[in-house]
């Protein structure tokens, strides 16, 4: 849920208007919204490449994923692992366009654990492949568009453990 909503749904439920204070949070969130919609550009421009040389690095560092045995061993499941990086770099733009973690919360990450239990994926491998599109992504973004989109990535791995 957007600042917006939240600040209206909240003012709505005490019958009052939008204190002073929400009205500026509100100012600088919309004020903010060309800065979070170019990184969503950025990131969606670039998505094939953010997730090839994520899952590259994931790989490098987790080799016990991609050996026999690990759940992206073997062409069919390597792509699988892929797919569920470009996901969560969706998830990572719906959450800087909104100024919210909410959409990450509630589209990728609630039931997410058990899911990847009961499939016997390492969670701190995802998390550490999510760590992996951070850092592709930062080199591709200003350093304060970085540091604005990597409470995202810091949230949605921080999440899954």
């Amino acid at each position: 849920m957007s600042i917006v909503t939240k600040s209206i749904v909240n003012a709505d439920a005490e019958a009052r208007y939008l204190s002073p204070g929400e009205l500026d949070r509100i100012k600088s969130f919309v004020t903010s919204g060309d800065r979070r919609l170019r990184i969503a550009q950025v990131i969606t421009d670039n998505r094939e490449r953010i997730v090839k040389q994520a899952g590259d690095q994931l790989f490098q560092k987790r080799p016990d994923v991609v050996s026999p045995g690990g759940n992206a061993y073997g062409q069919e499941m390597t792509a699988t692992c892929l797919r569920d990086l470009d996901y969560y770099l969706r998830l990572v733009t719906y959450g800087v366009v909104a100024g919210d973690v909410t959409p990450i919360e509630e589209i990728g990450v609630v039931g997410v654990r058990e899911m990847y239990k009961s499939l016997g994926t390492p969670i701190e491998a995802v998390s550490e492949g999510i760590r992996a599109l951070k850092n592709v992504a930062a080199t591709l973004l200003s350093s304060d568009d970085a540091a604005e989109a990597s409470s995202y990535f810091d949230y949605l791995a921080g999440a899954l453990q």
